[in-house]
């Protein structure tokens, strides 16, 4: 049993000295959004006939990003995070020259996840109708500060 627990012990500087902060930054933000993608891929796949549109499934789908538009993703955009720094992103070093578009663009996603919100459960064509609008915003900030 000790040797197990001096082991560990020995362990953890090491596990803490291979951590790399702008890495694992990249990680997170990059998890953050494919949280979004997932529930945006449901959304677009019923509009487009792909999966059946299934109101509960719809709603849900909106509703998570509706609980992701609340998460503070402030500590995602840590600076020395873009693809000048790091070849593991596209995210472009424009975001930290124009924050406040960046900020604008994301206001722009959350009122248009709000409308999905309100009508992914009620009918295919509503739900329909609100994504292009919501893949509108999400295109903005594609556009403008993320490498193809």
């Amino acid at each position: 049993m000790r040797k197990i627990i001096l082991a560990a012990a020995l362990a953890i500087p090491t596990a803490a000295l291979a951590a790399d902060p702008v890495e694992d930054t990249i990680k997170a933000r990059q998890g953050f959004y494919k949280l979004l993608g997932a529930n945006m891929g449901v959304l677009a796949g019923m509009a487009k006939g792909e999966i059946d549109y299934d109101s509960a499934a719809a709603q849900t789908a909106a509703d998570n990003m509706g609980t992701l538009t609340m998460y503070n993703v402030g500590h995602l955009y840590m600076p020395g995070t873009s693809n000048a720094d790091s070849d593991k992103t596209r995210a472009l070093p424009k975001i930290w020259e124009d924050f406040p578009g960046v900020q604008e663009k994301g206001g722009a996603f959350v009122d248009a996840v709000k409308a999905m919100q309100a009508v992914a459960g009620a009918g295919k064509d509503q739900m329909a109708a609100a994504l292009g609008p919501l893949g509108g915003t999400c295109k903005a900030c594609h556009d403008n500060y993320r490498a193809k």
